[in-house]
């Protein structure tokens, strides 16, 4: 299984951007995927989470201006960031996950949110 991540960039405070995540290989159709994030020198943390079963859970920071969704095809995943913050700066990470214990990673994607 391999995840391509894809759309970080330089952004002013209060701008948007959306990140793209998709996942190829020997997967299930809409599988549980999730964006989390790391700062230099701090621990990754959890973003959000969209299930299978379409749940999403957002970290309280995050909530109401990102937004995680899926694609047509069900193996993309999507994080539309609104209102970004300078906290919102970090690398931004996709994972997928599975019931029985799988966990894959794709390569980081940098966000910097700088006026």
């Amino acid at each position: 299984v391999q995840l391509q991540a894809s759309g970080g960039g330089l952004v002013q405070p209060g701008g948007s951007l959306r990140l793209s995540c998709t996942a190829s290989g020997s997967i299930s159709s809409n599988p549980n995927m999730a964006w989390w994030r790391q700062e230099p020198g701090k621990q990754r943390e959890l973003v959000a989470v969209l299930t299978a079963g379409g749940t999403t859970n957002y970290q309280s920071s995050v909530e109401g201006r990102f937004t995680i969704s899926r694609g047509n095809a069900g193996n993309t995943v999507y994080l539309q960031m609104n209102n970004l913050r300078l906290g919102d700066t970090a690398v931004y990470y996709c994972r997928l996950f599975t019931a029985a214990g799988a966990s894959y990673w794709g390569q980081g994607t940098l966000v910097t949110v700088s006026s």
